[in-house]
């Protein structure tokens, strides 16, 4: 029988609807009880729900890691996707 000990899931929720989203949530959750996972995906709010763990990726290099908190809030992160922010 096939017991991978890695999953490697690419946007699992892409097109889906929420009912389905929080199914395929609930089934990573359940599998994460047995089973390391990578992720890739960018609904950020499906990632909030289900990762402890968040690598911001740029260029094909990390550009940040931590809670989804922490890369929210780097200001590498918020350049690279927001934009530079300006002060007043």
């Amino acid at each position: 029988s096939q017991s991978p000990e890695l999953l490697l899931v690419d946007e699992p929720v892409a097109g889906l609807t929420d009912e389905e989203t929080e199914n395929i949530g609930s089934l990573l959750l359940n599998l994460a009880a047995s089973h390391s996972i990578i992720v890739i995906e960018h609904d950020m709010e499906f990632v909030r729900q289900i990762a402890k763990t968040v690598t911001v990726l740029h260029q094909g290099s990390v550009l940040c890691q931590g809670t989804m908190d922490e890369v929210q809030n780097d200001a590498r992160v918020i350049e690279v996707y927001l934009g530079a922010v300006e002060k007043i």
